[in-house]
């Protein structure tokens, strides 16, 4: 079998990494489309995503009669132990995943959700599903933490956005579609209606093994454990038919010249994020973290568990509500297709500026309709507000999805030193689940205690996000991964004019603050 080279070596990398996405959005909403008719909702968005969990999803007979009819915290622990796996494996893929490499790294990540898919299948006893959730969480962490990687080291600077992108379209698809097969066996009584959406996910993992094998690593792995010839080899596959060798010469010895200055100044080390270095590494980790926090810290959780309620509260039925949460999903799917056009074109600061700023308005105008329908004037007015809130609802997933959710995935991965590149992934991946855990775990207590003040709560986190956003983030598209370590290092050309935060970029760079600046 020949080797895949140009168009469709990067066509199997998108499609390993999209597949990966996919998983994401599957795995998570597998405890979701089957919970359609709960009246006591649940949610989680993780790495990225919106997923709708719903109690119900254990409430069906068949689950019940299965696990012999778990309470409420039961429910709740098989529901967000998902979550502390999946943290548990992005933090050990910051300790093992940058010897192993990204392809080995990926394959354990399969294996390791493939595992818990069939522990999952099988499960008749708490204990056992419980387990489950944890290894399957712990395989989509690694899995998770890891993949943007891989996809950005392949990527061209100038439609690396675009590949990012089409992997959160596949990962709505992967909510959407597991939603729509729970729909079909929401009415099943057999525990096949929860074990088949399980054990299907296999069908996903083992496409992303057999594309492991196809694919080869990443050029810039290889450059940086001292593998240049093979590099070199990757680059020429990947790019030949688009550049000219010489070119591809250039990009190769700017690699090079990045890893001898990484290593020069010990980047990549543990100790280089306790102290900063020339380059700046700490403040970088910082800012992969803090993008990840923001994107979990803005809300979307708290607007989305009201959805039940307030479709109810507009008057539909229960299985019109169900409808109405699977037209969300399918929203969701297709508005994610829209920053295709604009994440290389715009760029990420203007949609990441844009769309929170819009973002924390809808927060706020939800929390006047909430109140509205908490504190109604009249029947009438409380059904108005609550068709508003529904409206709201797309409007927020729509703003999300085209400037907060592929943004976040791809920025971390450009900014961060290559050395550090695989542990920082990990290390802010880990940010974003357990920033994911805590709001999960924090929004049906607030939404019990200060109800509609919740939503302003999260109008005020997403308007600080924005001047933080500003001033300290810089520009990142239509740049190669190498340029990052020449912007942060205070010059002033890296691969094109510095467009960025403020006037130097947007970090302080270059002020000479060799402790890490106003971020350290």
């Amino acid at each position: 079998m020949d080797e895949l080279s140009g168009r469709a070596l990067m066509g199997a990398v998108t499609g390993l990494t999209s597949l990966g996405f996919c998983m994401i959005g599957y795995d998570n909403g597998l405890m979701g489309g089957l919970s359609m008719f709960s009246t006591l909702p649940t949610f989680s968005y993780v790495s990225g995503l919106l997923t709708l969990l719903w109690v119900v999803v254990v409430n069906t007979p068949s689950f019940l009669k299965t696990f012999h009819t778990p309470g409420a915290n039961v429910i709740a622990t098989i529901v967000a132990i998902f979550d502390a796996g999946a943290f548990l494996g992005a933090v050990a893929t910051s300790i093992f995943a940058e010897k192993l490499g990204r392809r080995k790294t990926v394959a354990v990540g399969v294996l390791l959700m493939i595992l818990g898919a069939l522990l999952q299948a099988t499960a008749y006893m708490r204990a056992h599903i419980i387990v489950a959730r944890v290894v399957s969480g712990m395989g989509m962490g690694v899995i998770n933490s890891t993949v943007p990687v891989f996809q950005s080291e392949f990527s061209p600077k100038a439609k690396r956005g675009l590949y990012v992108c089409m992997q959160l379209s596949t990962l709505n698809f992967g909510i959407f579609l597991v939603y729509w097969i729970d729909y079909a066996f929401s009415t099943t009584t057999s525990s096949y209606a929860w074990r088949v959406p399980v054990i299907l996910q296999c069908v996903f993992l083992l496409a992303m093994l057999i594309l492991i094998f196809i694919v080869p690593e990443t050029p810039r792995w290889l450059a940086a454990h001292d593998r240049s010839d093979e590099s070199l080899a990757v680059l020429r596959r990947l790019r030949a038919h688009q550049l000219d060798d010489a070119t591809i010469l250039g990009i190769h010895s700017d690699i090079l010249r990045a890893v001898a200055e990484e290593q020069a100044i010990g980047s990549g080390s543990w100790k280089t994020l306790l102290k900063a270095d020339r380059i700046h590494s700490r403040r970088r980790l910082l800012i992969a973290c803090g993008i990840q926090a923001f994107q979990q810290l803005g809300g979307i959780n708290a607007l989305i568990y009201y959805s039940t309620t307030l479709f109810f509260s507009a008057g539909l039925t229960s299985h019109l509500s169900a409808l109405m949460s699977g037209f969300l999903q399918l929203w969701f799917f297709l508005a994610s297709f829209i920053p295709w056009a604009l994440i290389d074109r715009v760029g990420r600061r203007p949609l990441f500026l844009s769309t929170i700023t819009l973002m924390a308005l809808t927060m706020a105008a939800q929390a006047a309709l909430v109140y509205r329908v908490q504190h109604p004037s009249s029947p009438s007015a409380a059904h108005a507000a609550s068709i508003a809130a529904c409206a709201m609802l797309f409007l927020f997933e729509g703003l999300f999805t085209v400037g907060f959710q592929a943004t976040v995935w791809v920025y971390p991965t450009e900014i961060l030193p290559l050395r550090l590149r695989q542990k920082g992934s990990a290390i802010s991946t880990g940010a974003n689940w357990i920033f994911n855990f805590t709001v999960v775990e924090a929004s049906p207590v607030m939404l019990e205690r200060i109800g509609w003040r919740t939503y302003v709560v999260f109008a005020v986190l997403n308007a600080t996000w924005v001047p933080i956003i500003y001033v300290f983030f810089p520009e990142s598209k239509g740049r190669e991964l190498e340029d990052f370590d020449r912007l942060f290092a205070g010059e002033a050309e890296a691969g094109g004019e510095v467009e960025g935060a403020g006037e130097d970029g947007g970090m302080g760079i270059g002020h000479g603050d060799e402790d890490g600046g106003k971020f350290a």
